[in-house]
């Protein structure tokens, strides 16, 4: 089985985030990045199936943001192949367009399987794994979690995580897109000395795409930093002074009664 994953570079939140001089998007410039939390989870699902059925990993992303370091560490996990895609821009481009450009990408692979992440919490709405999807003309199944080989040749079974935890064992048809919430298990951690051994041995795949079409889906109006609240109250005393506090407030607030 061929697998392509999706592997996005995303602003690490744990930084603090600047709004650029237009107030509508953030100033990439001076962020940090870091690998999309479930697209790392979709790298480890095509791992997990690899070493349960012997399959084929592409890994695919746009160059941009820290994406090299990324690309190592999937190459240190067991990718098979990594692919660049050139992207001469400053900022990612919007959820359609970047769809169009992995799409390109994804074609010449031959993919039985593409597996993305199902969000970034740098996008709006989500839209890449489905856009995608619809780019390739494949079909689609989201939020999942957990993938394995099917009954028979040319299926495999997915996890689908519904509202309430409510879990759904799907048998999808190859060749699909499936947007991916959470792997079997957590990311593996890879050592550096197991990372700095892949830079010296990995060779990446420049993939050339097509003009980037930019068309936005969502336009932003203005961008705003967080309100600093006013209403914190700090409580000092025992244990128990603090408990009957608590109790007072909730009872003043008419929570309890």
């Amino acid at each position: 089985m061929n697998i392509a994953v999706l592997i996005r570079q995303v602003p690490d939140l744990i930084e603090p985030l600047e709004i650029d001089a237009s107030g509508t998007a953030l100033d990439l410039a001076s962020a940090s990045f870091i690998v999309n939390e479930s697209d790392d989870h979709a790298l480890e699902q095509a791992i997990l199936m690899k070493e349960a059925g012997g399959a084929t990993v592409h890994v695919v992303a746009l160059d941009f943001g820290d994406v090299d370091n990324t690309l190592y560490t999937a190459a240190a996990k067991g990718a098979d192949r990594i692919f660049k895609v050139p992207l001469d821009a400053d900022c990612p481009p919007p959820p359609r367009a970047a769809a169009g450009l992995y799409a390109q990408a994804v074609k010449p692979l031959g993919a039985d399987l593409v597996l993305v992440g199902v969000q970034a919490h740098d996008e709006l709405d989500g839209g890449v794994a489905p856009f995608l999807a619809a780019a390739l003309g494949l079909p689609y199944l989201g939020v999942v979690r957990g993938v394995k080989a099917g009954p028979e040749q040319g299926i495999v079974a997915a996890c689908k995580e519904f509202p309430g935890a409510v879990m759904a064992r799907m048998k999808v048809k190859l060749p699909a897109v499936l947007g991916i919430l959470g792997a079997e298990q957590p990311p593996r951690y890879v050592p550096v000395s197991r990372i700095r051994a892949a830079m010296k041995t990995t060779q990446f795949e420049e993939q050339a795409v097509g003009k980037l079409e930019t068309c936005p889906t969502i336009s932003v109006c203005r961008l705003y930093p967080p309100a600093s609240g006013s209403r914190a109250q700090m409580l000092a005393g025992s244990a128990s002074e603090v408990a009957a506090r608590i109790a007072d407030i909730l009872t003043e607030k008419g929570l309890v009664k």
